[in-house]
């Protein structure tokens, strides 16, 4: 073989190497505000790398945030950014001061993002999120994000598990345990899969928040399934 097909050769590996190493995402904290903001901290992972995916993924925790910050209808929300949701809360926060100027109520909201689990096929990611907006105690909502790592898109839970009905069987155990230890009679809930389903380093964790199985908790629902146990319904791989 020629000096000049050799040279060939190794250019082509490293551009298919190089291009390897651009598809691997990584993740940064980042402290996110806004001008004359006292009332509201945000601090959440941000994914860089590869722009395409890390741009997919964080659009879906920018659009996930800017919902829990939004006061009001859902349909209504207007804000293009996290900035902007964070300065609408402020806003909607001083009307109720002008409206309501004898209250003592402070607003407050906080929402923290971490990950989860992440690999060379899937990533999990957490936002938990509180906000207060006058009452005694607030709200807290955790909210689980799952995306495909080599593409960025987010995953639905049915997009997780390939075989619905044999997961159900198998988690029902669990969420049995899980009952039993917050002393709720078992026939008092009727198993549902939860809106929050994500890898972790534990396993398959399902979790409800206090509205999910409300009024019979008032603590967040939280197990893993080991992944021995599910592995083979899995559609991505947690080896």
């Amino acid at each position: 073989m020629n000096h000049s097909k050799i040279t060939v050769l190794i250019w082509c590996f490293l551009i298919l190497f190089s291009c390897k190493e651009e598809q691997k995402i990584t993740f940064t904290d980042v402290n996110i505000s806004s001008e004359n903001n006292s009332i509201v901290v945000v601090n959440i992972p941000e994914a860089i790398g590869n722009s395409t995916i890390a741009d997919r993924i964080n659009s879906e925790i920018e659009q996930t945030i800017i919902s829990e910050l939004h006061i009001g209808n859902r349909d209504d929300i207007t804000s293009n950014s996290i900035k902007e949701g964070i300065l609408n809360f402020n806003n909607e926060y001083q009307s109720f001061v002008k409206n309501f100027p004898e209250s003592e109520s402070i607003w407050e909201a906080q929402i923290d993002g971490e990950v989860m689990y992440q690999s060379s096929e899937v990533i999990s990611i957490a936002l938990t999120t509180f906000i207060n907006t006058g009452g005694a105690t607030g709200i807290l909502n955790i909210t689980f994000l799952n995306f495909e790592s080599e593409s960025g898109k987010r995953l639905e839970n049915n997009q997780l598990i390939n075989n619905l009905k044999a997961f159900k069987t198998l988690a029902v155990p669990y969420f049995n345990d899980a009952i039993a230890d917050q002393d709720v009679p078992l026939d008092a809930i009727q198993f549902k899969l939860p809106a929050n389903i994500g890898y972790s380093e534990d396993g398959l964790v399902l979790l409800y928040n206090i509205q999910d199985l409300s009024p019979y908790l008032n603590d967040i629902l939280e197990f893993a399934i080991p992944f021995e146990v599910v592995q083979d319904i899995l559609v991505y791989n947690s080896l």
